[in-house]
């Protein structure tokens, strides 16, 4: 089994939905619990075994180049991507990175986080070239806005359909995916006026039946997309995420 140590981080979008709370800063540079949500992902894929990171920036770009140049991360590999077309849809930001990615890697969003052993299991999956393995959560329940999540029809481990406006579903897409290359020839294909999303590529591999879903169980993992969600992160982030890193340096304070 070939072992995935590197990842793609889309950080390029406008976060308009959690401005109230950014002071004019990007997205993933809000700090939850003393730390940017961008410090939360790297440092927990790198805790899952991610060693060099591809991340697309747009929005703000400059703010992230300097918190990036002010912050050095220990053992860790990272190369940034401007994505100009950032008020575009995110596979246009996925495609910015597809000279960078030629083995199977992890893709993830700059306002999920995750426990480390959440991105662990799916690292310890088998992907094709072609394929793309969503990592699912069938404990529906327990979502905070399952309005806006994106939901997934599965049929044994085949995805057969995704997106948030589904009637009918069986799980949650938690915005971890374990990816082959191939990946960004759907996104090509599904371009239309220059403009894709991910969900557009995914659809593609539905189609062929090369998107998998991999069950994260008990994982813990929490879009923070709003002011609501953010506050609603922050009310579980010590009882859900007991593997953090940064959990763990602010006991070693």
């Amino acid at each position: 089994m070939t072992t995935v140590n590197e990842c793609l981080i889309l950080a390029a979008g406008q976060g308009s939905r959690i401005a109230s709370l950014s002071g004019g800063d990007p997205k993933p540079l809000v700090p939850l619990f003393g730390a940017p949500l961008l410090e939360h992902i790297l440092l927990s894929s790198h805790a899952a075994g991610i060693e060099k990171f591809v991340v697309v920036v747009g929005h703000r770009a400059d703010a992230l180049r300097r918190w990036f140049a002010d912050r050095p991360l220990r053992d860790i590999s990272v190369t940034l991507v401007e994505n100009a077309d950032y008020r575009k849809a995110n596979g246009v930001s996925a495609l910015a990175a597809r000279k960078w990615l030629k083995n199977p890697f992890l893709l993830l969003m700059a306002d999920h986080i995750f426990e480390p052993k959440t991105a662990r299991t799916l690292l310890g999956q088998t992907v094709g070239a072609d394929q793309v393995i969503l990592g699912v959560d069938y404990n529906i329940e327990r979502i905070f806005d399952l309005e806006d999540a994106t939901k997934v029809k599965v049929e044994g481990d085949d995805i057969i359909d995704i997106g948030k406006d589904l009637v009918e579903y069986d799980a949650l897409d938690t915005g971890m995916f374990l990816c082959g290359p191939g990946l960004f020839e759907r996104l090509e294909s599904a371009m239309k006026d220059g403009n894709c999303s991910l969900s557009d590529g995914m659809r593609r591999l539905c189609r062929e039946r090369k998107l998998k879903a991999f069950d994260v169980g008990d994982g813990h993992w929490q879009d923070v997309d709003t002011p609501e969600a953010f506050a609603y992160t922050e009310s579980i982030f010590e009882r859900d995420f007991v593997e953090s890193p940064i959990l763990e340096r602010l006991a070693h304070a």
